[in-house]
């Protein structure tokens, strides 16, 4: 029997326990960030808990799931299977303590994340997660996890949902600009004009409205963002490979989370 080396079946590990898709990362990670940041609580950190747990059982299901309805059950299948057990119970037990012990007010925004969520999930399902439609969906069903957070420290639905909208100005537009970035370094031709009026709005709506409750950090960080887009996809811009592009996003993305909070810390 030829021995399957241990390199590789670090990758199998990896690819089952692990997201494909590693910009997904951002999505997660900004929401809870500013929820922690401006409302943080011990509840706060068990429903992070729950985001974190829900965010990684995808991966290991889906690839279960698969090969279940293709009637095969290699290794690989067995330990997806035993890691959506544990990503699931990641998630299930801190869920359930915070339904005993809290109001559930807070289910409000997990709620209003499924409709997003299950659009996600059936263009996943046929193999069209990369497209643009699931790709903001996935994010906007990910932001909820913010509001959620602050409504488990005592914030209102309204107040808490304006954490919502701040980031959808962030991923909507970051969404756009890096799959034109993208294309544009890999010689494709593009509009970029989408991209710019989104990050545009975005500043905008920042500036007369949402800088109304976080201030004018908020507004800084908004202005910085389409800065980014306004050279990054121009002939301004230097080239750069997706992983560095990727790695940008995250930087920028938890810029913008930092700011955003300190606007809420700081109000002028």
């Amino acid at each position: 029997m030829t021995e399957i080396p241990a390199s590789t079946n670090r990758l199998v590990l990896k690819s089952v326990a692990l997201p494909s898709e590693h910009g997904g990362w951002g999505f997660l990670i900004e929401p809870i960030l500013l929820g922690l940041l401006v409302a943080g609580s011990f509840d706060g950190l068990l429903l992070a808990v729950v985001a974190i747990g829900v965010f990684l059982i995808h991966q290991p299901l889906k690839i279960a799931l698969k090969d279940r309805l293709k009637d095969r059950r290699p290794p690989r299948t067995i330990w997806a299977e035993r890691f959506a057990l544990a990503y699931g119970l990641m998630a299930f037990v801190p869920f359930v303590i915070l339904l005993l012990k809290t109001n559930r007010e807070f289910l409000l925004p997990i709620l209003l994340a499924v409709p997003l969520a299950s659009v996600q999930l059936y263009y996943d399902a046929r193999n069209q997660s990369r497209i643009l439609i699931p790709e903001i969906c996935g994010g906007l069903a990910l932001a909820m996890t913010a509001p959620a957070i602050a409504m488990l420290a005592g914030w209102t639905a309204f107040a808490a949902m304006i954490l919502w909208v701040m980031l959808v100005l962030r991923i909507v537009p970051s969404i756009l600009y890096v799959r034109a970035r993208l294309k544009l370094e890999h010689g494709k031709p593009i509009s970029p004009q989408l991209a710019w009026v989104a990050h545009a709005a975005a500043f905008i709506i920042t500036g007369l409205v949402i800088a109304r409750f976080a201030s004018w950090p908020s507004v800084f960080a908004f202005g910085l963002l389409l800065i980014r887009a306004l050279v990054g996809l121009s002939k301004y811009r230097k080239p750069r490979p997706a992983k560095i592009i990727g790695f940008q996003e995250v930087a920028y993305g938890l810029m913008t989370v930092i700011f955003v909070a300190l606007g809420y810390r700081l109000p002028l």
